[in-house]
């Protein structure tokens, strides 16, 4: 058996397999316009009431999400996002998609998350008359999370609408995820005076820099240290503290005019980032460096026995869990309890192996189907029961 590639998986018969190798195929970097793959979306939602939420991002660039619904109000929605990292390592061409022998289904967004956001379109297509079927589909959650805070702020038909809750198909192994963490990113820059460096006429930044980072390396070891700052619920139980740093292309021998550290903090519901935010603001006072920062919306977090991760473990026969990474649910709670459950395996998202089984986004039809049904059953419909 041979891989199928693009045109193949353009006339098979499998609705998720063909649409997932569609969207793959249109790159939608969450530095790029979406608008490309937000009309292929579109296209495929005939008889579904639809909202656009045009933006422009920080960097200029034409954005969009979607909100799209069908049938009486109420329900369980299901939820996805249209941009992808960059192509970073690729050695194939990434918006190439082809099918592997195995069944593994290769390319960028593969498996984070255009194969789950093809399942759940086709799943919200599939639903029964009678039955609401929901869509949230946003843009921009690998950076900003923009779409989804546009959807949660300004759309009218998702507040109409009057969800009972949301489901955000991530990869998770089709097991139910309850809770994640939220971040901080940070963004310190350090300014110095460019020059050739043999003149000494330069003031290299680095050595401005390099105070404030000797403070977050502490304050990286105190989280991985520290019992008070850490939460068992979640594997691992320490913060992610990481850090990037970065030159602007200086070359060697010039001083270098602009130093910037990026510090993504993420923690959980049960963490106080307060201690943290302190640490770093005073780092940067004492340095003389230039911080500005970004927060997402809290930790999302259900408890155990909530009636939304009660249904999620039932339908997929897994316990539930946490994750340490972050989703849309960040920002889609204002609308509704978000639980976090779609096909494939996160470890593979963010790499130039990105791949997602084909048999997994088959299984997950049934269960999404399964989540719109009884989302629409008498004791879910007021939302009252999934809060």
């Amino acid at each position: 058996m041979t891989d199928l590639p693009k045109p193949a998986l353009q006339a098979t018969r499998d609705p998720v397999l063909r649409l997932a190798a569609d969207l793959v195929a249109i790159d939608s970097r969450s530095a790029m316009s979406n608008l490309a793959i937000a009309d292929r979306i579109e296209r495929e939602l005939a008889g579904f009431e639809i909202e656009r939420l045009d933006f422009t991002d920080a960097a200029g660039v034409a954005k969009r999400a979607l909100v799209a619904h069908r049938g009486p109000r109420g329900g369980i929605a299901l939820s996805g996002h249209m941009d992808t990292v960059p192509a970073t390592g690729w050695e194939s061409d990434p918006w190439s998609p082809r099918l592997d022998a195995e069944g593994w289904l290769h390319g960028l967004g593969s498996v984070d998350m255009k194969g789950q956001l093809a399942a759940c379109i086709v799943a919200a297509k599939a639903a029964p008359a009678g039955t609401p079927a929901t869509l949230l589909i946003t843009t921009d959650e690998e950076t900003t999370k923009e779409g989804a805070q546009r959807i949660a702020r300004d759309s009218r038909l998702a507040r109409e609408i009057g969800l009972a809750g949301i489901v955000v198909a991530e990869p998770t192994g089709l097991a139910p995820v309850r809770g994640h963490r939220s971040h901080v990113a940070f963004t310190a820059v350090a300014r110095g005076v460019q020059a050739h460096s043999s003149t000494g006429l330069g003031v290299n930044a680095n050595w401005k820099l390099l105070p404030f980072l000797v403070a977050m390396r502490q304050v990286h070891d105190r989280l991985r240290s520290d019992p008070a700052l850490q939460d068992a619920d979640y594997a691992p139980p320490f913060s992610d503290f990481n850090l990037v740093l970065d030159n602007h292309g200086t070359a060697v021998n010039v001083t270098v005019g602009r130093a910037t550290a990026l510090i993504k903090f993420r923690y959980s519901a049960k963490v106080d980032p307060a201690p943290v935010l302190e640490a770093v603001r005073a780092a940067a006072a004492e340095a003389g460096v230039e911080l500005a920062e970004h927060h997402e919306g809290r930790p999302p977090e259900l408890p155990a026995d909530h009636p939304l991760v009660a249904l999620g473990a039932r339908l997929t026969g897994r316990a539930p869990g946490t994750a340490p990474y972050g989703t849309d649910a960040s920002e889609l709670q204002a609308l509704a309890p978000c639980l976090v459950l779609g096909p494939g395996d996160v470890g593979l998202a963010h790499t130039p192996r990105e791949r997602v089984p084909a048999a997994e986004l088959r299984a997950a039809l049934p269960i999404f189907a399964g989540l719109l049904a009884e989302g629409a059953g008498a004791s879910l419909a007021s939302g009252a029961g999934l809060r």
